[in-house]
């Protein structure tokens, strides 16, 4: 209830200032680090965009949410996502809401742009219906600029200044990976592209888009490395290596595409984008670790999904109404590509206060710079 009175506080302050934030700008709530937080990506942080569309990418059923305080909105996990985690170290009082429900003044605290299925390349995800590209994140962002600019009295520079403050984070590329390159009976990329030119064509891309997002006024940018997703339970139920239990030909793969994302950040950052400071996420490296290291952060089960059909909980995953691992505690995945709740959290700490998956610099002091 306190976090319910500050947000609306802060939202009538807004309400009733709205003339005069061309020159003024609006006071964080009590702890709020930055004004505003925006998200873009998959389905490791989809907030509920995909719930209203035809998709097998959706997740608004429970056990989905089991343990978190809405239910079922929408999120690929139990709980709470790493974005989410995020946000309240962050000091948000309310977790940034989806896109496709933030209203109003409610777009200056921030949305999700993220969608289930999501990838860099326009036909990824399609084998699982429709869902928001990486190029339509950002179009949508573009159009959220228009709104914001109509509080600032079109004032672009109190805007610019405004969204410089901001955080912005962008999770892209797995989906190229498993729902595009490496599943060839749907795609043709993997005939098209050799593994070293998919990657770059991918590099390209995303390059082209998270320079329009800097263009439309992000300077303070999150950018993550793909995951070890040979590793997953997915694959794990797929795969029949004789000398690994992973499949690293799709490991090597990220590892080649995270290789050119630490580049582009470097090259962000050396002056490409002049005032950008963009921080390289190593979600490779953080689910490397916590496979490698289960029992150290608490995790019995680091191979098999908490909920789902199949070897490993990975072949099919979960289905509404399903009857999920009791202690979700101890498990690594939630589903069949899915971190639980508790992963998302260690990841989200670990990164926020430290620099052991972050490159420059962490993200707290991202925000303060």
């Amino acid at each position: 209830m306190k976090h319910l009175v500050l947000t609306l506080t802060w939202m009538l302050w807004l309400s009733l200032c709205g003339r005069c934030m061309s020159q003024v700008q609006p006071r964080l709530p009590p702890g709020q680090q930055v004004p505003c937080f925006f998200i873009f990506g998959d389905s490791l942080v989809d907030n509920g965009n995909n719930n209203g569309i035809l998709t097998l990418a959706r997740a608004n059923y429970r056990p989905y949410g089991i343990d978190f305080p809405g239910g079922a909105t929408g999120r690929f996990t139990n709980g709470r996502t790493y974005v989410d985690a995020l946000a309240q170290l962050l000091g948000f009082p309310r977790y940034i809401p989806p896109h496709s429900r933030a209203r109003g003044l409610e777009l200056l605290r921030g949305a999700n742009y993220a969608s289930g299925a999501a990838g860099i390349r326009e036909e990824t995800g399609s084998n699982l219906g429709a869902h928001t590209s990486m190029n339509e994140q950002v179009a949508n962002f573009g159009n959220t600029v228009q709104q914001l600019r109509r509080f600032f009295r079109g004032d672009n520079d109190s805007l610019n200044s405004y969204l410089s403050k901001c955080l912005f984070f962008s999770g892209m590329g797995s989906n190229d990976y498993l729902n595009n390159y490496f599943m060839p009976d749907f795609y043709s990329t993997s005939s098209d592209f050799t593994v070293k030119a998919f990657g770059s064509a991918l590099l390209q891309d995303y390059s082209r888009q998270l320079s329009q997002l800097y263009s439309l006024g992000a300077r303070k940018v999150i950018v993550t490395a793909v995951g070890q997703i040979g590793c997953i339970p997915y694959q794990l139920a797929r795969f029949h290596g004789n000398s690994t239990r992973c499949n690293e030909k799709i490991n090597n793969a990220i590892l080649l595409f995270n290789s050119g994302l630490k580049k582009m950040v470097q090259n962000f950052n050396g002056g490409q984008l002049p005032g950008a400071k963009f921080v390289f996420l190593d979600f490779y490296q953080s689910s490397s670790d916590l496979s490698s290291n289960g029992a150290s952060f608490g995790f019995d089960v680091i191979d098999k999904g908490c909920c789902g059909v199949g070897k490993n909980n990975g072949q099919i995953t979960c289905l509404p109404m399903q009857q999920p691992c009791e202690n979700r505690q101890k498990y690594l995945f939630w589903d069949a590509f899915h971190p639980t709740e508790v992963a998302n959290i260690l990841l989200a700490k670990a990164s926020y206060s430290s620099e052991s998956y972050t490159y420059p610099i962490n993200i707290q002091q991202l925000v303060t710079q």
